[in-house]
């Protein structure tokens, strides 16, 4: 009975949220906004001290400042550059001592045209950010994380744009194709160091980046998605990512890792067109 008692004391405090990330050092790319930003939060409400590392030096500063108890701060990276990537992770673990967690976050989604008419040009910079950015996080965290013997989180954004085509431009969605790929191969490697390599998929979300490329305000992306939503009464927040971030990025995944985590309320569970034809 005692032990039955201690374990459920211990799933209850967990799940409280406080100790989830207690004493754990992470560092979150594109951490100044969107997605990101939300996860910044939310790790450090959990316990976390969070590097936010961005290139929007101002809003990455305003975040970091408004985290209460001062266990956040910004750093400028640019993961395009390897070099700043691996100063982030060096910083971080020159401060901390280690580094436990990396959110492999930024991202960039741009007009690349229709297949017969891609530009390249944009393609170019869409893999540098998005995978080639990826990979850099991955590389240079699994290295500080392996070196100390920390059984190390890295949890990579990718997309539904990473589970089938049609949820953006084809660029965009090799992209996040080849970070999912990036994620499964990496997690086969480090296992054997005990760090988990994730990814987490989510569906449309009303964030300055999407917002940008439709050129909606996130209310108006927001009423237009909702119509189109497997899961009825909600749409999805970046909140809600982040929630899966944590997940993923705790103790209480200790076993779980190469998964893509789709957060999406069924959409890419189902076939939309389907539903629509029998009036659901």
């Amino acid at each position: 009975m005692q032990k039955a008692n201690s374990f459920c004391i211990a799933s209850c405090r967990s799940q409280a949220g406080a100790c989830r990330m207690d004493g754990k050092v992470a560092i979150v790319t594109g951490g100044a906004s969107g997605i990101g930003e939300a996860a910044a939060r939310l790790f450090a409400s959990c316990g976390a001290t969070v590097v936010i590392a961005d290139v929007q030096d101002e809003l990455g500063e305003a975040v970091a400042a408004s985290v209460a108890g001062g266990g956040c701060r910004y750093v400028r990276c640019d993961v395009t550059d390897e070099a700043q990537v691996e100063e982030a992770v060096a910083a971080a673990v020159a401060e901390h001592g280690r580094l436990d967690v990396m959110v492999s976050n930024a991202g960039v989604l741009l007009p690349t045209g229709p297949v017969v008419d891609m530009d390249l040009a944009a393609l170019d910079r869409v893999m540098s950010v998005n995978f080639r950015g990826a990979a850099a996080c991955v590389k240079h965290a699994a290295r500080a994380m392996v070196a100390r013997g920390t059984r190390g989180a890295i949890v990579c954004t990718a997309s539904v744009a990473s589970c089938q085509g049609g949820f953006g431009p084809a660029a965009y969605t090799a992209s996040k194709h080849a970070v999912l790929g990036l994620v499964r191969a990496a997690a086969g490697e480090l296992g054997r160091h005990g760090v988990r390599v994730n990814c987490v998929s989510p569906g449309g979300v009303a964030t300055p980046l999407s917002c940008g490329l439709t050129g909606m305000s996130p209310e108006e992306m927001e009423a237009a998605a909702e119509p189109h939503n497997v899961l009825r009464g909600k749409v999805l927040k970046a909140a809600d990512v982040a929630e899966a971030m944590l997940f993923l990025a705790s103790d209480q995944a200790a076993f779980v890792s190469g998964h893509n985590l789709v957060v999406d309320g069924a959409t890419t569970a189902v076939n939309y067109a389907v539903l629509q034809s029998v009036g659901l």
